[in-house]
C-alpha cells in the first residue's frame, strides 16, 4: 500500500503519535498540579491530618503522572535528529535557546521541589513545603512557555532571518524571536485548556468517591475546589480562545480557511456542524450563522475572507496544492473542539451550582456520573485543538505567517531524514505502540490503586505522625516524630505532670483551690510584730 511507503507520510505519523500520547499527561500534570498546591495550602492553614491526607493523595497522583511525561517528551526529542533532521538544521539556531532553558530553569525547578513534596515533609518547615507545591506547578508552567516559544515561532516565525545558502533560519533578535506574534495568545489558550483538565480529573474523582459511598468529605471538598477552579478556567478559555483566533487571522490566513471549509473568497459564515466535500470544494451543513465566524475575529459581521484558491496564487502560499489539503480534517477537528467547549460550560455550571447549593450532587446520582465522564471533554478538546493548528499549517513546518521575516519558512516534505526508511518507520512505530501501551497499563493501575486507596491519614500511610514540642505557638514550630526518644521524653514529663488524674499541674492547684475551706479568724498568720 502506498501508505506504508510514504517516508514523509509515516515520518508526521510517528510523531503526532509520540505528541498525542504525550500530551495525555502534560495537561494532568500542569493541571493537577494546581489542585495540589491548593490542597497543600489548604493543610497549611488547618494543620488537619485529614487536609495531609488529602494533599498527599494528590502528591502521588502528580508524582506518578510527571514520571511518565517526562520520559515520552525525551523521545520526541530525540525524534528530532533521527526523523526531522533538515528540519532540526533548519531550526536549530532558533530552537537551542528555549530548548536549553525549559531543561535548566523549568525542568530543573520543578524536579527539586518535587523532590522536597516527595521527601522534605518531615525535613523543611511546613511553610517552605508548601511553597515547594506552587514553585512545582510554576515550574511545569514555565516548562510549557519555553515549548510553545518554540512551537509558536514554527507557526509564527520572528527574529532570524535566512542564512545565505537558504539552509537554515538564524537568529538576530532572541527576544522577538521568543515575544513572536503568537506566542501570548498560544500560551494562554494552552495552560487554561490544561487547567481545565485537572479541574475536571478532580471532580471526576470527587464523584467516583460520591458514587461509591467512600471518603464523602473528601470528596465534597475536592469537588468545590474543582468546581470553582473549572468555572473560572472555563470562562477565561473565551477571552483565551477568542484571541487565538484573531491570531490565526491575521496571520495564518491558509490555516482559517481550512477551518473553515473557504475554498473561495466569502465572507466565512459559523456552522456548528457540517462535512466539507473536498472534491466539490464546498461545505455541506443543516445550517449557519451568516457572517459568524468574521464577527468572532473581526467584531463585524461582513469581513471578506480569501479562499484557499485565491491564497495559492499569490507568492507567499504558491507552494500550496489546494487538492492535496487536509481540509476536511482540520475542518472536524476544530468543530470538534468547539462543541466540546460547549459541554465544558455546561458541566462547570452543573457541578458548581449543585456542589453550592446545600451540596445537593451528592445525591444526584446522574450529575456524578456526568461529572465522573467529565474529563472526556478537555481531553477531545485539547486533542482536536492540537490537530487544527499543527494540521492546519500544512503543508508547511515553518509557517510562511504574514509578518515573518521573507523566506524563513520550510514545507515538511524538505524537513525528513532523507537517510530514514519506510520500513525503519514501520518498525519505531511498531515499539512506540508496544511500549506505550505497557506505560499507559502501568499508569493506569498505579494511579487506580492511589484512588482506590483513597487519602491515607500519615500515620495509616506508614509516615511517622508528629508531635508538636511543647510551647508551639505557629505552624512553623518545630515538631517530633512520635516515636522518636525526644518525643518520648516528652510524652512522659507531660504523663508524669498530670498525674494519674490526668490533670495538669495548674489545673489542679485551681482544682485544690476550690475544695479547701475558708480559713478562720485564729488561723490568720500572726503579724510581723507577734513573730518578733
Amino acid at each position: 500500500m502506498e501508505i506504508f511507503s510514504d517516508v514523509v507520510l509515516l515520518s508526521r505519523f510517528q510523531f503526532a503519535l509520540t505528541v498525542a500520547y504525550h500530551f495525555l499527561f502534560v495537561p494532568l500534570s500542569i493541571g493537577l498540579g494546581l489542585i495540589l498546591a491548593i490542597n497543600e495550602t489548604r493543610y497549611f492553614r488547618t494543620r488537619d491530618q485529614k487536609d495531609a491526607a488529602a494533599a498527599q493523595f494528590w502528591v502521588k497522583v502528580f508524582t506518578a503522572t510527571f514520571a511518565i511525561g517526562v520520559a515520552t517528551g525525551i523521545t520526541m526529542e530525540f525524534s528530532f535528529g533521527t526523523n526531522w533532521a533538515n528540519y532540526s538544521r533548519f531550526v536549530g539556531d532558533i530552537f537551542g535557546a528555549p530548548l536549553a532553558a525549559e531543561a535548566l530553569f523549568a525542568f530543573f525547578l520543578e524536579s527539586v521541589f518535587l523532590g522536597v513534596l516527595l521527601f522534605g515533609r518531615k525535613k523543611v518547615s511546613p511553610r517552605f513545603y508548601m511553597v515547594s507545591a506552587w514553585l512545582v506547578w510554576f515550574g511545569s508552567c514555565l516548562s510549557a512557555l519555553w515549548i510553545l516559544i518554540a512551537n509558536s515561532w514554527m507557526q509564527t516565525p520572528a527574529g532570524g532571518v535566512l542564512n545565505a545558502d537558504g539552509t537554515e533560519a538564524v537568529i538576530t533578535d532572541f527576544f522577538a524571536a521568543a515575544f513572536n506574534p503568537s506566542i501570548f495568545a498560544r500560551y494562554t489558550h494552552t495552560v487554561d485548556a490544561l487547567l481545565i483538565m485537572g479541574a475536571f480529573c478532580a471532580v471526576a474523582v470527587a464523584a467516583w468517591y460520591l458514587l461509591k459511598g467512600r471518603h464523602q468529605e473528601f470528596a465534597m471538598k475536592t469537588m468545590r475546589i474543582g468546581a470553582v477552579v473549572g468555572i473560572i478556567t472555563s470562562c477565561l478559555m473565551i477571552v483565551f480562545a477568542h484571541a487565538s483566533a484573531v491570531v490565526v487571522y491575521e496571520e495564518q490566513p491558509t490555516k482559517l480557511a481550512m477551518m473553515e471549509g473557504m475554498y473561495e473568497s466569502e465572507v466565512p459564515p459559523l456552522y456548528a456542524i457540517g462535512i466539507v466535500d473536498e472534491e466539490n470544494q464546498e461545505v455541506l451543513a443543516p445550517f449557519a450563522i451568516p457572517g459568524g465566524t468574521s464577527f468572532l475575529a473581526t467584531g463585524t459581521w461582513d469581513t471578506e475572507y480569501p479562499g484557499l484558491n485565491e491564497l495559492a496564487e499569490t507568492e507567499q502560499f504558491g507552494d500550496m496544492d489546494v487538492d492535496e489539503l487536509p481540509v476536511g480534517l482540520v475542518f472536524q477537528s476544530y468543530h470538534i473542539m468547539v462543541a466540546m467547549y460547549g459541554l465544558i460550560m455546561l458541566t462547570s455550571i452543573l457541578v458548581l451550582i449543585f456542589t453550592f447549593k446545600g451540596g445537593r450532587i451528592a445525591k444526584m446520582r446522574w450529575l456524578q456520573w456526568l461529572a465522573l465522564l467529565s474529563p472526556i471533554w478537555p481531553f477531545i478538546a485539547i486533542q482536536t485543538g492540537w490537530i487544527t493548528a499543527e494540521v492546519g499549517r500544512q503543508p508547511w513546518v515553518v509557517y510562511p505567517s504574514v509578518t515573518g521575516p521573507e523566506g524563513v519558512s520550510l514545507l515538511t516534505a524538505d524537513g525528513i531524514s532523507v537517510s530514514v526508511s519506510n520500513w525503519e518507520l514501520l518498525l519505531t512505530i511498531g515499539l512506540f505502540i508496544a511500549v506505550y501501551l505497557i506505560l499507559l497499563v502501568g499508569w493506569v493501575r498505579v494511579v487506580g490503586r492511589f484512588i482506590k486507596e483513597g487519602p491515607v491519614s500519615p500515620a495509616a500511610d506508614g509516615q511517622v505522625p508528629m508531635v508538636a514540642t511543647v510551647g508551639a505557638a505557629d505552624n512553623d514550630a518545630p515538631a517530633v516524630p512520635a516515636e522518636s526518644p525526644a518525643s518520648a521524653e516528652v510524652t512522659e514529663v507531660v504523663q508524669l505532670a498530670e498525674g494519674e488524674d490526668g490533670l495538669s499541674p495548674f489545673a489542679a492547684i485551681e482544682e485544690a483551690k476550690d475544695a479547701a475551706p475558708a480559713p478562720k479568724a485564729a488561723d490568720a498568720p500572726a503579724s510581723d510584730e507577734g513573730r518578733e
